[in-house]
């Protein structure tokens, strides 16, 4: 069974939500937040699987919410999977870099939520690459003040476990990364898990915003 925290200020689409999870056999709601401030406590309280975060949202949105969520859970981390209403929403990005494990658009089929969820609680990103690129390279191309130096920690990586991150830069599942390297699904998982630990990264999605920020992949090729 996998359980389902529920956040969204609005209680219409909140309560539809829980609804729509609620009629599903392997999912369980256990319970419903109006705020940022409340899913911080409620998920305390409820340890869910997967938490739906509305990620605009009065007061604590959900970028804050998250981060504050995953850094307070150690034992049993949910995994976070952002609601939005923009396919950019300019807090996306915000969130993938403090750890949600992807995003998903409010106007998703109910088939495809209930999907989503489940892909999200298997430990596997939400978004198909298009989208993850795109959202990714629109972050990349905006002008900042100076570059930022690459992450000194990407030097710790044995040359099999930088491959393997750049190739999830890519958004290529493990398997795809797999056949590409002619090596298991498993030995994929195992270098990209060994990489995330290295890196202090917490969800597949932090890898692949890394692999950017570090050159390991460069936008639009």
């Amino acid at each position: 069974m996998i359980k389902v925290l529920v956040v969204d200020d609005q209680i219409l689409i909140r309560a539809g939500l829980a609804a729509l999870i609620r009629a599903v056999p392997d999912l369980d709601v256990v319970g419903e937040a109006a705020s940022g401030e409340e899913s911080v406590g409620m998920a305390a309280a409820t340890r869910p699987d997967v938490i739906l975060m509305d990620i605009r949202m009065p007061g604590m949105n959900g970028v804050t919410a998250t981060e504050r969520i995953l850094a307070a859970e150690h034992d049993h981390r949910p995994l976070v999977l952002i609601l939005t209403t923009f396919d950019l929403d300019e807090y996306v990005y915000s969130a993938l870099r403090v750890g949600a494990s992807g995003f998903l658009l409010k106007d998703t089929p109910p088939e495809r939520l209930i999907a989503a969820i489940r892909t999200v609680a298997s430990g596997d990103m939400l978004f198909a690459p298009s989208v993850t690129r795109r959202l990714i390279e629109a972050y990349t191309r905006r002008p900042t003040p100076a570059a930022a130096p690459p992450s000194p920690e990407l030097g710790s990586l044995t040359a099999r476990e930088a491959e393997v991150l750049k190739l999830v830069g890519h958004a290529l599942s493990n398997t795809e990364i797999a056949s590409r390297l002619c090596v298991s699904a498993a030995t994929v998982k195992t270098h990209l898990n060994r990489a995330m630990t290295k890196l202090n990264l917490t969800s597949r999605a932090q890898a692949v915003a890394l692999a950017y920020e570090a050159g390991l992949v460069t936008p639009g090729r």
